[in-house]
């Protein structure tokens, strides 16, 4: 509400029920208790709101002590984090940006499988390090809130059994899912400009696919000494990384076409040169050493692996002819730890070296010896099955905070170190949109300080049927301003002494403070209590929730109030399309929305109603400028909810967990229904909140 803008004893027609002038301002209040806020506190006509007839919400009355919010509703790893991209290669998780391609995993039939997906957002933070060691050699860093896939599930990198830190967490019996980087050495841009690698990677290719000619012609005038070298090959990677390499040591090379393409086959470009210097040189240059570097074999195996080898159904293979290259391959595998065997020498003489131990051994070479063909590369498809020992080893706090990165992706998981990490919604928007649609809701809060007072006497009146009322349906009574003004105590006593039946819907931890009285009303009148519980990332409430409890908070605060009696339903709303739907996160909130007694979940997507319309698409157009396209066609023009297609498909989704988890309720439009008007009434369904759409 902008008061600035008011006139005194004017009406505003868009103004809330009872506060259609300012007339009845006390005080506008300062605190630093609650520092960039200002409360209005106010002398309300009316507390009980009428629902109108024409309203798909499932109550009929309504009481809202504040209008305006008080709660101003992390993952991550180290920055050099090696990521599996969508062409194969691995990339520090701190170079990444919004639109690269990554891999990550996707259920299909019986197997979760490798798939190409984009990183939708990715930022930094500082967190407090951890080192987790798997018994093949593979290393992360990470901080304590990040989450990787093991045999049993999701699980944070620390937690706790019990209290507040209670979590799935990371232990010694734990064997993480993926295909691990033992000690495995990326290569960067800067190795492969290095003089070793390069001679390595020439001679590989060269021996393997290239043509050195040298002849003498003669003719009827002349007799001509021919110098001559081609490389022929389908993939430009490879050409464009040999003419490259041949530009560094002082050899240019012309490009030309080779073979054109046909139905069978694709077309095949070549480098070339005539000069005799320069065939020379490149001879010099395809010299085996006698005592050959470790950069130097790397760069051989990628050559030889770019020129004769090949990666299909999960067997990697080089084969070729020349024993002295068979020789030199093995030699560079065995110095890499890349295990592998030697076939018998085919009928027509060729003999394959094959790398085995499965996609560890296949990504081990890849990183350690990057071949520039990225079709070579493509593990898509591929099953997630752990060969590796990915056996939780150790869990060490490293004793101090460093810079950290994190992404989202539209799969919710990426490939990091080897492994299954889990997807960061930290950048996602998970607020209750009703409530923040804009910076004044945040900041300028009514209190309507006499409401306890005005209901008494509402409740009182002889037309009063004693309807049930629903209380947190436009804002939360047990926002952090409640501790300040106390509210709620007079208002839930007006209420059972009237003989009134009422629900409470919060996300505020407040609530415990008024269990006793809670606990007494219900002696008298239904009472119902459920806990609005959206995203359990902890970032995410302090980005857009800064000043509301933790989801363990509110976990807690279930707790009690199951504790002392009540059946406590939990909203698990608004669910944010192709942010917060994935299977991985809905899962874990759910697990541990059981594990507090909570007896029933209602979820549903998100809602865009105006007011609440326009502050998510500035949002949205801000930090998640590629779904905009995905939001259109899902909410066109002024349409308010998701299409009924992709509600289907997402309670088709959330419905086997909550039967898993053992939890009653279903989507919002599946559990709800509005009241009958006439006579005395008793919510049989726990009101769905006006403030959630």
């Amino acid at each position: 509400m902008r008061w600035s803008g008011q006139m005194i004893g004017e009406r505003d027609a868009s103004a809330l029920p009872g506060l259609e002038t300012v007339e009845g301002l006390v005080r506008s209040v300062k605190t630093p208790e609650f520092a960039g806020m200002t409360f209005h506190e106010v002398a309300a006509r009316s507390a009980l709101n009428h629902v109108p007839g024409a309203s798909a919400m499932p109550f009929d009355w309504t009481v809202n002590p504040y209008r305006g919010c008080s709660h101003a509703c992390s993952y991550c790893l180290s920055p050099d984090t090696p990521v599996l991209c969508g062409d194969g290669r691995h990339r520090p998780i701190g170079e990444l940006s919004v639109g690269d391609e990554v891999v990550g995993t996707s259920q299909q039939g019986a197997y979760r499988r490798y798939v190409k997906t984009e990183v939708r957002a990715a930022w930094t933070t500082r967190k407090r390090a951890y080192r987790v060691s798997l018994a093949d050699g593979t290393e992360l860093v990470a901080s304590g809130d990040h989450r990787f896939l093991t045999e049993r599930g999701w699980k944070h990198v620390i937690g706790a059994m019990s209290g507040a830190g209670r979590r799935p967490f990371l232990t010694m019996s734990h064997r993480l899912q993926g295909f691990g980087l033992r000690d495995a050495r990326t290569i960067a841009d800067g190795d492969l400009l290095s003089a070793e690698f390069r001679l390595g990677y020439l001679t590989g290719m060269i021996r393997g696919d290239g043509m050195i000619f040298h002849g003498r012609y003669s003719d009827a005038t002349r007799v001509r000494d021919i110098h001559r070298f081609r490389l022929a090959l389908v993939d430009d990677e490879a050409l464009t990384r040999t003419r490259t390499f041949l530009e560094h040591e002082g050899v240019p090379t012309r490009t030309r076409p080779f073979v054109a393409a046909s139905d069978t086959r694709r077309s095949m470009s070549a480098l070339h040169t005539a000069r005799s210097a320069d065939v020379a040189r490149i001879e010099e240059l395809v010299e085996i050493p006698t005592q050959p570097s470790v950069g130097w074999l790397c760069g051989f195996l990628s050559g030889i692996f770019d020129a004769e080898g090949s990666f299909s159904r999960g067997i990697l293979r080089i084969c070729n002819k020349d024993r002295q290259i068979i020789a030199i391959t093995t030699h560079a595998l065995t110095a890499l730890e890349v295990p592998h065997v030697v076939e018998p020498a085919r009928p027509n003489g060729v003999i394959t070296v094959r790398v085995v131990g499965g996609l560890p051994s296949h990504e081990r070479f890849f990183t350690s010896v990057a071949p520039a063909i990225t079709r070579k590369l493509d593990i898509l498809g591929t099953a997630v099955k752990t060969a590796a020992d990915l056996r939780v080893a150790s869990i060490e706090d490293l004793g101090v905070e460093i810079d950290m990165v994190d992404i989202t992706t539209g799969t919710g998981d990426f490939i990091a170190g080897g492994v299954v990490s889990h997807n960061c919604f930290a950048r996602n928007t998970h607020t209750y949109l009703d409530l923040d649609a804009g910076r004044d809701f945040d900041e300028q809060i009514v209190v309507k300080v006499n409401v306890a007072e005005v209901l008494r006497r509402e409740l009182a009146a002889p037309s009063w049927r004693r309807e049930s009322v629903a209380l947190g349906t436009n804002t939360d009574p047990y926002q952090r301003a409640e501790g300040r003004y106390r509210l709620m105590p007079e208002i839930i006593d007006a209420l059972a002494s009237s003989g009134t039946p009422f629900s409470i819907l919060t996300k505020g931890t407040l609530l415990r403070r008024d269990l006793p009285l809670l606990t007494e009303a219900r002696s008298s009148v239904p009472v119902s209590i459920s806990m609005s519980i959206a995203m359990p990332d902890e970032r995410l409430r302090q980005t857009l929730e800064a000043g509301a409890p933790t989801f363990e908070a509110r976990l807690q605060t279930v707790r009690a109030a199951a504790d002392a009696g009540f059946a406590v339903t939990v909203f698990l709303m608004p669910i944010v399309p192709h942010l917060t739907d994935s299977v991985a996160v809905l899962d874990d909130a759910l697990a541990r929305i059981a594990a507090s007694g909570a007896r029933r979940v209602v979820f549903g997507a998100l809602h865009l109603r105006p007011g609440a319309r326009e502050w998510f698409w500035q949002w949205l157009e801000r930090e998640h400028p590629e779904l905009v396209p995905a939001y259109r066609g899902l909410y066109p023009r002024a349409s308010v909810y998701a299409p009924a297609g992709y509600r289907t498909w997402l309670a088709a989704r959330v419905r086997p967990m909550l039967r898993r988890h053992r939890l009653a309720g279903g989507a919002e439009e599946e559990v709800e229904t509005r009241p009958s008007r006439p006579g005395p009434v008793r919510m049989t369904k726990t009101p769905v909140a006006d403030r959630l759409f």
